[in-house]
């Protein structure tokens, strides 16, 4: 079966739609483009689909890259016959081919290589056939005092670590006890000797045992990081050991005679020595890639929510870095995020101290013309929102809180230095707390996604296939929501369709040389931007006010054309097509539809036409804490408080209360219903209601519900 075919048949989408999808993927379409733009020939595949495609095409090719490996190998051994190699070739996973090479993969020094140098081979065989014999007088053939072999008993023992790597060997039993542990198996742990006090954050896997195949992601990633440490010893092992010895002696003994029996020492040897031990790291892999792949999930759909969180707009910002001691960092950003004063002040070190940075504050805020205020919400954070709120504004601005995770990676990394290289991590820091008040997703693709504070156990995953996840989320949505190719940073720009990091550069570069962009076709122009990046880019690349209005939409140039032949079928011009509802309603969509263009895509196209370049992310919704509640201290159990979600993850989310501590509202206590998905509930940044349960000081624990609220 063709890649095409068994994609086909994993994913259960029709062979046309993936044939067409991996078509486009070879010749250099990006995901987003294929999405939005090929839709036709997909079939209106989403992004979703399209990654799946894209990702089971790869791991298939990796199998096959895999499997002619393997077939060099035994074909250079000499031992490739007609039966095996078709094995080799019809098997469909990696677990099965590894199987049928383990007995022709070349070996370290085992007791079996050992054995079978020191002659005792044709002995193992014989014992292995279960013929009716004498084993004592068959053995004494081979003592040898040069080989190292002295008595019968050794020859025996020999011959039987022959047979014991024989059975282990054996694909077919592989199989049988792979699909055993998989039933049966449990996931154990224990406390590691003599770590009871040290590894007490552990305490919950001391003595714990659960269906290995059932556990949640979390708990894996939770005892494997306790092992690591040293603090936990994790074993995996079916629930009765013996079924599975007994399972093999049905295979391998054929009698009962003394041959038999060696045979039977020879299973069990190779159970507990071999296969065993080789089941539960398999086992324990396939549980690690099953946890990474629900963390990495959960990690990016965290991630997805806070890029395409709320963005208050182009508003002149003053941003606060709050701090105690050092005081706060205050910096003033015009419209477009730029610089236009920064300073310190310090409320917090003296009675006199909070009087003059309020003064401070009223009076940038009106010089400035100050519509929003962004405070940090790290340490003195609430403190800082306090003193604002009572300072006097002649023209109030908002006051928000804004989650400052990830603030400090951004102001000492090299494009912080890059944008301000003459100012310190502070300033930086208070500027970038400012601009994701305005535009989250602008400011957060400047920042390693794994610094944002968004993951569960993300540093325990297997760190590749997150990055991937992360870039494909990120990419995704930049072009969700495009980007205004005359004001977006470097960083931004590496994320649209086809550009990367290189031609950011360029573009930049350019503008920087030559002004604004005026069209899209000028990208052209760009040093090393041929036809085939801007086919892929410049639908998601927006021209604010440029002389064609199709220019800042998300309608791509090559449907321009397709464009004008409506507004002339109607009789107005493209302008007034997007102006007037009345033009558009007089447009039957069917009289454009081509083989290259259809429904879906005039669709899409008339939607644009209607709300030209409009931004997919929800409205901007000012949020406040309890002005009572500022520190854990304040909590009593049954107080029903404005919240925040900072995380969500497997088992719950994380809600922000304004008490320098995020409380935990369960999965079970966040619906009145039964649910499996914190996600079918909540969002990240989404404001909710939350009813305190329990507060525990010491271990600044604090339980949260949403039920009946």
């Amino acid at each position: 079966m063709s890649y095409i075919g068994k994609i086909s048949q994993i994913l259960n989408i029709n062979t046309r739609q993936v044939e067409k999808t991996i078509e486009l993927l070879e010749s250099g379409a990006t995901v987003p483009f294929i999405a939005r733009y090929r839709k036709e020939a997909t079939g209106s595949l989403d992004e979703v689909q399209i990654l799946a495609i894209r990702d089971k095409l790869s791991q298939l090719k990796e199998l096959d890259k895999r499997r002619e490996v393997i077939l060099q190998s035994i074909s250079e051994q000499g031992k490739l016959t007609p039966e095996l190699e078709q094995k080799i070739r019809n098997a469909e996973i990696m677990s099965e081919l590894e199987d049928l090479y383990l007995p022709y993969k070349p070996k370290r020094k085992t007791r079996a290589t050992v054995a079978i140098a020191k002659g005792l081979e044709p002995l193992a065989q014989k014992l292995f056939q279960q013929n009716n014999f004498d084993i004592e007088l068959e053995a004494t053939k081979y003592i040898s005092e040069e080989k190292g072999v002295l008595d019968e008993s050794e020859a025996l023992t020999g011959a039987r670590d022959i047979v014991a790597e024989w059975i282990n060997e054996d694909a077919t039993a592989r199989n049988r006890m792979r699909n055993l542990y998989k039933r049966t198996a449990f996931l154990c742990s224990k406390v590691a000797k003599n770590k009871e006090e040290e590894g007490k954050k552990y305490q919950s896997w001391f003595d714990f045992e659960e269906s290995a195949m059932k556990a949640p992601s979390h708990r894996i990633l939770a005892m494997l990081r306790g092992e690591d440490e040293g603090f936990l010893k994790i074993k995996i092992e079916p629930e009765n050991p013996e079924s599975a010895i007994e399972t093999l002696e049905k295979s391998f003994i054929k009698g009962n005679n003394d041959a038999s029996k060696q045979v039977k020492l020879a299973v069990a040897d190779s159970y507990k020595r071999l296969l065993s031990p080789s089941m539960e790291t398999e086992i324990l892999a396939i549980l690690k890639e099953k946890a990474d792949e629900e963390a990495i999930n959960v990690f990016t759909e965290n991630l997805r929510q806070l890029l395409l969180a709320s963005p208050l707009g182009q508003r002149t910002v003053l941003a606060i870095d709050p701090g105690f001691r050092t005081g706060c960092k205050v910096v003033c950003l015009d419209k477009q995020g730029q610089l236009l004063h920064n300073e310190t002040i310090h409320p917090f070190t003296s009675s006199g101290g909070e009087r003059q940075a309020i003064n401070k504050i009223e009076h940038l805020a009106e010089a400035y013309k100050i519509e929003a205020i962004a405070i940090g919400n790290g340490t003195a954070g609430r403190e800082t929102e306090a003193f604002v709120r009572r300072a006097y504004f002649k023209n109030p601005p908002i006051i928000v809180m804004v989650n400052e995770s990830g603030a400090s990676v951004y102001s000492a990394s090299d494009v912080a230095r890059r944008e301000f290289p003459n100012y310190d991590v502070t300033v930086r820091g208070a500027i970038s707390i400012g601009r994701r008040l305005m535009d989250p997703l602008s400011e957060l693709v400047k920042i390693d996604p794994k610094s944002i504070g968004v993951g569960q156990y993300q540093h325990d995953v297997n760190q590749s296939k997150l990055q991937e996840a992360l870039t494909d989320t990120v990419v995704s949505c930049v072009n969700n929501v495009g980007v205004e190719l005359n004001t977006a940073s470097k960083e931004l720009l590496t994320y649209v369709s086809g550009i990367g990091p290189i031609l950011a550069q360029n573009i930049v570069d350019y503008r920087s040389e030559h002004g604004e962009f005026e069209s899209r076709t000028q990208l052209k122009k760009v040093p090393r931007l041929g036809e085939k990046v801007f086919e892929m880019c410049a639908g998601f690349l927006r021209i604010r006010n440029a002389k064609n209005p199709l220019d800042q939409s998300a309608v791509h140039p090559e449907r321009y054309k397709l464009v004008e032949q409506m507004a002339k079928r109607v009789n107005c011009s493209v302008p007034e097509l997007l102006e007037k509802k009345d033009y558009r309603d007089q447009v039957n969509i069917k009289e454009f539809v081509t083989p290259d263009c259809g429904l879906p895509t005039l669709v899409d196209i008339m939607k644009e036409l209607e709300k030209p370049g409009r931004d997919p992310r929800t409205k901007f919704e000012v949020f406040e804490f309890n002005k009572n509640i500022n520190k854990i201290e304040d909590l009593v159990a049954g107080m029903t408080l404005p919240g925040i979600v900072t995380n969500i993850t497997a088992f719950g989310a994380f809600v922000d209360i304004g008490v320098h501590q995020d409380g935990l509202v369960h999965v079970s206590q966040m619906a009145d219903r039964y649910i499996s998905n914190p996600n079918e509930v909540v969002r990240l940044q989404q404001n909710i209601l939350v009813k305190v349960l329990e507060v525990d000081i010491p271990r600044r624990r604090i339980n949260l519900s949403m039920r009946g609220l």
